[in-house]
Formats: structure tokens, sequence, C-alpha cells
């Protein structure tokens, strides 16, 4: 899952709005907390998996180092969503996709500060182009596959949640269902994912008795009796949607 509604969030939509070149942040994106909005997300995705069968909820649960990833977790934890004994294990391969010289710039700002890397983001795509100090997409799909190798280690046959980055959340899609630059771009040009959206998988088997796993579905928000929005806008550090 994505994590809940950041300050972030809000703050890079207020930058692009204004036309300014560089998002306002007084701290560091790691340090960044849910809003309120985002606290109210994620409580909700909770109260929802407190409802369902104890087979439908997670086990173990691996957040991103992130604060509002965390925050996120925990309000997850203490509204129902998972036993109170389930441990929330960070894990830094989760981390938001970083950006490098790009942090905190607005598309206007990069195409302003870094003509050059706008010229070469275009001609590579951002699938591949790697800013200076930054990652590109594979750059996150290499570390992410170290961590799917330590989940199978340490936590086979376990529900795992994992909750993390938008970024993130595709990269993950991009190596369980083996998806090629093309198939994935199309999937995040279609939408942004939806805070404390939740992507699932079980695991199944073929007529050969191996298995794998199979979507079961991406990008789903809580139900609610109250009505809670559900915002999609990218990370702040996300300056051209990754």
């Amino acid at each position: 899952m994505r994590h809940g509604q950041s300050p972030g969030n809000v703050a890079r939509d207020a930058a692009d709005e204004a036309g300014a070149h560089r998002i306002s942040l007084d701290h560091r994106d790691v340090d960044v907390p849910l809003s309120a909005l985002g606290q109210a997300q994620a409580a909700a995705l909770g109260e929802w998996f407190a409802g369902v069968t104890e087979q439908q909820r997670p086990e173990i649960i691996l957040p991103s180092p992130y604060v509002r990833a965390i925050e996120t977790a925990e309000i997850f934890r203490a509204s129902g969503g998972c036993p109170p004994h389930v441990g929330i294990c960070h894990d830094e391969r989760l981390r938001e996709k970083e950006f490098g010289i790009l942090d905190g710039l607005t598309r206007t700002g990069i195409a302003a500060a870094h003509p050059d890397q706008a010229a070469f983001r275009q001609l590579l795509g951002k699938f591949y182009h790697r800013p200076p100090g930054g990652e590109s997409w594979c750059d996150v799909i290499l570390r992410l596959r170290s961590l799917l190798d330590t989940v199978s280690l340490h936590y086979g046959g376990r529900r795992v949640m994992i909750i993390a980055h938008q970024v993130v959340v595709l990269c993950l899609r991009t190596i369980i269902e083996n998806l090629s630059e093309r198939e994935i771009l199309a999937i995040d040009q279609a939408g942004d994912v939806a805070n404390c959206a939740i992507t699932e998988y079980r695991l199944a088997g073929d007529a050969h008795g191996e298995g794998h796993l199979e979507l079961e579905r991406y990008n789903v928000t809580a139900p609610t009796a109250e009505p809670i929005p559900v915002t999609r806008a990218p990370d702040v550090m996300v300056a051209a949607r990754g």
C-alpha cells in the first residue's frame, strides 16, 4: 500500500499551481509526517481490515523508514487492521526514489535550473533517467529485488503488508508481474496510486505445482461510512512523477 496523504503532497500541488520552481518545505523529505487527512485515511484502512477475516489480515508489516509510512503503519495497527502484536519492521530499501539534484523542484524548476537534465530525461524516459546523486526506476527495482529475497527468506508463507511510496508500488508490480518498461509506464500514465490504496497479490499454483503471485486488486481504497477524500497527488519529491 501507499502511505497516507502528507503535507508534502499538498505543498507540491500548491507549488505547481503557483508556477513556483521549488516546493516549500522546512525539513527533510524523510521527516514529513502524515497530514490530518492522511491520518484519517490510515485509520479508515485499519478499520476496514478489522472487519475482514483473520486470513486476510497482515502478519507482518514492512514500512519505508520515512515518517509518513511508519505513521501509516502505526495508525493502521492501532485502528484494528491487524493484531497489536504484529511487528512493524521498517526497511530502508522501501524508501522513496531518490532525486539527487532535482530534490524539491517542480517541473518548471527542473526546466529552469537543470535544462540539461530535463532534456536528458526526455531522451531516456523516466524509467532509465538517473539524475546526478539520484536514482532511476531501474535502481529502485534493483534494491526491491533484494527486499523481496529477504521477504521470501524470513516471511515465507506469511501475509506481508508493505507500506511505501508511489514509485515503489509501481516498481514492485514490475518485478512481481515481470512487466516491461512499456507496460509499467502505461499503468503509471493511467493514474497516480491513491494514498492508502491497496495492491494485493495472492499465492497461486500452476499445473506443474509451481507457485507464483497473482494480482488480486490494484489501487483500491477503503470503503467508509463517512466520506474521506481520496487523494492521489504524487509524493513531494517525485519532481516529475518520477
